[in-house]
């Protein structure tokens, strides 16, 4: 049985050396790469939680108590939400520029108003969390002379996988020298 939406972000496992950009709808927003285990477990996580308090909201309807059984759908309702928006960040291209998906703030940023993306060695933040640890973070830099940090290597992506983050952070950079000049 073939499941598509394991093989959707392939191009980019199998792509020639010389093919940056293996997509040939380039409109479309695509993050480029596949979302960390870390991300991906925590959103499991949150889904489980759901499914629990779900179950709860079905036992207090079969009970009688119809408010509570509401409150305890709309807490479930928000704990999917949370699951599927903490699935959605990173950064995602495309020919308009790059979008920086945050939990509760997206920011898109035209190809034409960037000077650079680089990859530096700077303190990061650990897993998101406010304790920073010596990684490498791909930086994009505007043309006001701000750098917006995209991607790190000790985010939820790719922790314990610096080859992926590489292999992002390259792409993202692809991205960004074909459509900077253009």
């Amino acid at each position: 049985m073939p499941l598509p939406f394991l093989t959707a972000d392939r191009a980019f496992d199998t792509q020639e050396d010389d093919v940056a950009l293996p997509f040939d709808d380039h409109d479309a927003w695509r993050r480029p790469y596949r979302p960390g285990p870390w991300r991906v477990g925590a959103a499991a996580v949150l889904l489980l939680l759901a499914s629990f308090v779900f179950i709860a909201a079905m036992i207090i309807a079969f009970a009688g108590a119809l408010s509570g059984a509401a409150v305890c759908m709309g807490l479930g309702g928000l704990t999917v939400a949370a699951a599927l928006r903490l699935l959605r960040m990173g950064a995602w291209v495309s020919r308009h520029g790059v979008r920086r998906v945050g939990f509760f703030r997206t920011a898109t940023l035209p190809w034409n108003r960037t000077t650079a993306l680089r990859t530096v060695q700077q303190p990061v933040r650990w897993l998101g969390l406010p304790r920073t640890v010596q990684g490498q973070a791909l930086m994009l830099v505007t043309q006001g002379g701000e750098q917006i940090p995209l991607l790190t290597d000790h985010n939820a992506d790719f922790l314990s996988r610096l080859e992926a983050f590489d292999r992002a952070a390259d792409t993202v950079e692809a991205w960004g020298a074909e459509y900077r000049d253009a």
